[in-house]
């Protein structure tokens, strides 16, 4: 990137980091991404969970930990002992936003309750992530990706409709969490810029994970039961979804009337599809797909995958291929978009890191810092932020508090 990163919308902008798993860690890394000074708090002795999850990398990281904490500095400290809460408050008062996931009272318990701090500090944005309302009944309840998405129903709309109800390949409730949580701070610093007031932030996953099911959400309302679950197809849109040609699957995306004129027409040659009164709508084809699926199936199986691309293209039908997560971190297209880099790892050589999906002004946002280390940063944050001396660290380290 040519611009310095002090031209980064967040720069000068420090987040406290006392977060860990996946919900908190990933709203810290959208800020950090978009230019904030990001610090990860960590325990001194197993840090982050995550450092335990996956495919290692190097001594202390593993893939999972690196999907979620890039553009920020780690400093290990304990805050089951005084000192470190100590060291947590004055590293609070140096910073603008605090993000905290702890389990219900721990924050309290550890003098770093929101309300405690922003006695002191008025302008300070403050994040809690819970599992569940943090003011009804299940507010101490801890949460977990996997329990909302079958809690919140999520479950029940994914996978084929004569399978079991199946979870999102990715912890999806966690992820929307954190970008939620990253769009509320985000507003939060933009009000405090008006009223010099901070804000506290309360996201739970549960709510987070009700509002991912969206128009289903909304379908089950006005059914009063569940919806029909259709796999790869689309429960309003018809034909929308993943078919077999002769050598492989595709997506074919066939989104309105005139696009399915054209599908029959020129892709498959069945102009007599497009004339047929059951399908000549959307809301007719969709009533009616179950005679309309296998004709488009049949025809589709006879032609190659390619050619298919090729003509859906140049009829101005919306397609792709569908390919292994591997071909498509590889692929041109990712290549070309710089969305992989590599990174160098003191252990590893280097280690690979998605980049920011962000672009401004024409150019993408840095990988500004590899996933730290567990601790790597301890000494340099607190010498610089603290005043610690080499003397006082030591004797810190010595205690075990970093």
């Amino acid at each position: 990137m040519t611009n310095p990163a002090s031209s980064l919308p967040l720069a000068g902008i420090r987040v406290l980091d006392l977060s860990r798993i996946l919900a908190g860690p990933w709203c810290a890394m959208v800020l950090g991404d978009l230019g904030a000074e990001v610090i990860k708090v960590e325990h001194p002795g197993r840090g982050d969970d995550t450092r335990d999850w996956g495919l290692r990398v190097g001594q202390t990281e593993t893939a999972y930990f690196n999907s979620v904490n890039r553009n920020k500095s780690s400093i290990s400290l304990d805050l089951q002992s005084a000192e470190g809460q100590r060291i947590a408050r004055e590293l609070v008062r140096k910073s603008d936003v605090v993000i905290q996931n702890f389990k219900f009272g721990g924050a309290e318990k550890f003098g770093l309750g929101c309300e405690e701090l922003r006695r002191e500090q008025p302008g300070l944005v403050y994040c809690s992530i819970s599992g569940y309302d943090r003011s009804g009944p299940e507010a101490a309840r801890p949460g977990y990706d996997l329990v909302v998405q079958g809690e919140a129903g999520l479950m029940a709309i994914n996978g084929e409709a004569e399978r079991p109800p199946l979870k999102f390949g990715v912890a999806a409730v966690d992820m929307f969490t954190g970008m939620y949580a990253a769009q509320a701070v985000l507003a939060a610093l933009f009000d405090r810029q008006r009223t010099g007031q901070g804000r506290h932030i309360e996201m739970a996953l549960f709510d987070c994970g009700l509002m991912i099911s969206a128009y289903y959400g909304l379908e089950a309302m006005l059914l009063g039961e569940d919806p029909p679950r259709y796999g790869n197809a689309h429960p309003s849109i018809v034909p929308y979804g993943v078919f077999d040609a002769a050598d492989g699957p595709l997506v074919i995306t066939v989104g309105n009337n005139s696009q399915f004129a054209r599908f029959c027409r020129d892709v498959i040659q069945r102009p007599d599809l497009a004339e047929d009164e059951r399908f000549k709508t959307n809301i007719n084809r969709s009533a009616n797909r179950a005679a309309l699926i296998p004709e488009l199936e049949r025809e589709l199986r006879t032609r190659r995958r390619m050619d298919l691309l090729k003509e859906l293209a140049a009829a101005d039908i919306p397609c792709g291929e569908v390919l292994g997560l591997h071909e498509a971190l590889t692929s041109q297209r990712a290549t070309d978009a710089g969305l992989v880099t590599r990174q160098p790892h003191p252990q590893a050589g280097s280690t690979h890191v998605l980049a920011p999906p962000y672009r401004l002004d024409g150019e993408r946002l840095p990988v500004r810092r590899a996933p730290p280390q567990l601790g790597a940063d301890t000494q340099t944050v607190l010498e610089s932020l603290l005043g610690l001396t080499p003397q006082e660290l030591s004797r810190l380290k010595s205690m075990g508090t970093v």
